[in-house]
């Protein structure tokens, strides 16, 4: 063959062959917008998040929700009145949609009967886990129709935030057993709660000691060890896992302290400032269930407490009828839905590598 005529590489000006590897654009394929499609798409469809508060009647559990998402989402009082909103006598949801900067979140909150403030509180924790299965048991029903919807309605709940009253000892039996249940169907994130009746020094040792019956009784709660992605992800729950269970206040007025308007409570020693974290560890709470793992809240329920509760009722059915992966479930009963499942799945962190390419 003439060299003359010899094919040139329009990138080089080395001779093409085999060996030479395939010149690299100068411009940009554009992968990077797939990150702007979707965050268009998630504009337009908002997001859903669900959450649940139990703890005894008196501790903040409303004043509490409406802090955290700056919203009259339960009303602390009836209008124009100074009587407080009567006890909760049964479990109770209320859904809300917030708009914050062109980002809809629809947000449910399910308050629960004052936990423990029977007499005889014997399988008291029977309707708060009946009612979380129950939105498992929904989602299932749709999700194993021949023709289901395009979005399934989503009501399970994403966290459990139980309210520890600030005793200053540790936790009480009760508390255990609920937890030890508990956080086999949902992720749970443990506070304590009116912590400005508690000082410096009984919050700590309340704390650590909290800490140690959560060791000792095998109680798992939010963020897990196991579920830890990667260093990163390690390294910020490690801190969160020091901190827990976060030492809050609630209030839903605001004061002006120094020429500034800030959330607090007023007593007569002064204003207890609920986002000052010299104050108390609310900030904390804030940014672990919004602004830093909402999403992977969402992730391990779906992943895991769904996974578990799905696995063990289609393994209860015998039933296959002609249609592939067709499951006919029957109706869960009662002592399914109060019966937490083993925790044995474990989040698809991901997918099989014969399947990438």
């Amino acid at each position: 063959m003439d060299p003359l005529r010899r094919s040139f590489s329009p990138c080089s000006s080395r001779p093409s062959s085999p060996r030479t590897p395939p010149c690299e654009a100068s411009d940009s394929v554009g992968i990077e917008a797939v990150l702007d499609q979707l965050k268009i798409k998630a504009m337009k469809m908002g997001f859903e998040f669900n959450i649940m508060v139990v703890g005894q009647s008196g501790l903040g559990k409303s004043t509490m929700v409406n802090t955290l998402f700056k919203s009259k989402v339960w009303k602390s009082s009836l209008p124009g009145l100074g009587t407080p909103m009567p006890q909760t006598l049964q479990l109770h949801s209320v859904t809300h949609v917030i708009e914050e900067k062109g980002v809809k979140l629809k947000l449910t909150v399910t308050d629960t009967p004052g936990f423990g403030d029977q007499i005889n509180n014997d399988k008291c924790w029977d309707p708060i886990l009946g009612y979380i299965n129950e939105q498992y048991e929904r989602y299932l029903q749709e999700e194993i129709l021949i023709t289901r919807q395009r979005h399934i309605p989503d009501t399970r709940v994403h966290c459990c935030v139980y309210f520890v009253p600030p005793t200053g000892h540790c936790l009480r039996p009760l508390d255990i057993e609920f937890l030890q249940r508990l956080c086999r169907t949902v992720n749970v994130v443990p506070v304590i709660a009116r912590a400005d009746s508690l000082t410096i020094e009984e919050r700590e040792a309340f704390r650590s000691r909290i800490q140690e019956d959560l060791r000792n009784h095998c109680i798992d709660v939010y963020p897990q060890k196991c579920f830890d992605e990667d260093i990163n992800d390690r390294i910020l729950n490690s801190k969160i896992r020091e901190r827990i269970p976060f030492a809050v206040v609630g209030a839903d007025r605001e004061h002006m302290v120094n020429g500034r308007c800030v959330l607090g409570r007023k007593t007569k020693w002064g204003i207890v400032e609920v986002e000052n974290m010299a104050h108390c560890e609310f900030p904390l709470l804030r940014d672990l269930l919004i602004r830093s793992h909402l999403q992977d809240l969402k992730d391990i329920t779906h992943n895991v407490h769904y996974e578990n509760y799905r696995v063990v009722r289609l393994n209860e059915s015998h039933l296959l009828p002609s249609g592939p992966g067709w499951v006919n479930l029957g109706p869960a009963s009662t002592q399914q839905l109060t019966t937490p499942a083993p925790l044995k799945v474990r989040r698809r962190v991901q997918e099989d590598p014969k399947d990438e390419f």
